[in-house]
């Protein structure tokens, strides 16, 4: 058993009410929770970790008033979506995306992802390159550029992605869920900027994300993903992995990375360009930790709607 102080939560707790709609959306054989508000051209949103799709709370409203459909879902394994014990690999995910955008009704959609979720997004922009029309990536380096670093930068981006081993080791989620899903607070406060973490709203974050961690099977799930980026490195699905993500993306991209992510380093996220051969553009983002999304929401939602007209 954990050791949590409340126990787990209810998959309710994510349902949380304002100017939006809750749906469940079968696709790629899964049942996905998304929320969604406006009309028009659709802009998909995917989280990171450790969140949920209250990541774009503040974004939806947002992106809607300017005459887009927005959609944030909960990834495979989290929140309200589906937790099937297999599926985390890359593959899957990016077919998650392209099937999301199929059952939505859409043809073809800006996809804009954080974190582990901007990861999805190269990988599906990568795979599937007619459904994603335009894509912006937040705290994400290309996932080649990623596996590279974390080899060829020992002092680097391998030390930056210690927590992410550690995440290897067999029931490492009952670490993550102890004292109420501690672990996830001090990840978010570790990860983000010094500004965000010692502003006004850090900690109402933090506890919603805490809460989404403790639903059933969550924080298993979550892991599995980064478990099997890693394990990979030494099987033939994940070399075949490799050689599809060499071909360069027709996808016009935006990078936005913050100055001072710690998880993802800045030097790391830089080379991403050479696998765009798309327009392309890059922006560093100062004081901003590995949450742009939420630390600097204003300023990144005028660059997303920015590339999105554009």
């Amino acid at each position: 058993m954990t050791e949590q102080r409340g126990g787990p939560t209810d998959e309710s707790c994510v349902l949380t009410e304002g100017p939006w709609t809750h749906r469940f959306v079968g696709a790629n054989g899964s049942r996905f929770h998304v929320v969604e508000a406006g009309t028009g051209p659709m802009v998909l949103f995917l989280h990171g970790f450790p969140e949920h799709w209250w990541a774009w709370h503040t974004m939806l409203p947002a992106i809607a008033d300017a005459g887009f459909r927005a959609v944030a879902v909960d990834l495979r394994g989290y929140g309200a979506s589906d937790k099937p014990p297999r599926g985390y690999d890359g593959y899957t995910l990016a077919a998650d995306v392209a099937g999301l955008i199929r059952a939505l009704g859409e043809r073809s959609a800006t996809v804009v992802g954080a974190g582990s979720g901007g990861l999805i997004g190269w990988t599906a922009a990568s795979f599937h390159p007619t459904l994603v029309r335009r894509l912006v990536v937040l705290g994400a380096p290309h996932p080649l550029r990623l596996r590279a670093a974390i080899f060829a930068d020992p002092r680097g981006q391998f030390a930056a992605s210690t927590p992410a081993l550690k995440f290897q080791f067999p029931r490492y989620e009952h670490v993550l869920t102890r004292n109420d899903a501690a672990e996830v607070q001090q990840m978010l406060s570790r990860w983000g900027g010094p500004r965000w973490v010692a502003g006004p709203d850090f900690a109402g974050y933090a506890q919603r994300c805490r809460e989404a961690m403790l639903i059933p099977q969550a924080a298993f799930c979550a892991l599995e993903g980064y478990r099997w980026a890693f394990r990979s490195v030494l099987r033939l699905h994940g070399y075949r992995f490799v050689r599809l993500m060499q071909k360069p993306l027709v996808t016009p991209t935006l990078q936005l990375h913050g100055a001072v992510d710690v998880a993802s380093l800045p030097r790391t996220a830089q080379g991403s360009g050479r696998y765009v051969s798309a327009p392309y553009e890059w922006r560093l983002l100062d004081g901003v930790g590995h949450f742009p999304h939420v630390e600097a929401g204003d300023l990144v939602l005028g660059e997303i709607l920015r590339w999105t007209k554009s």
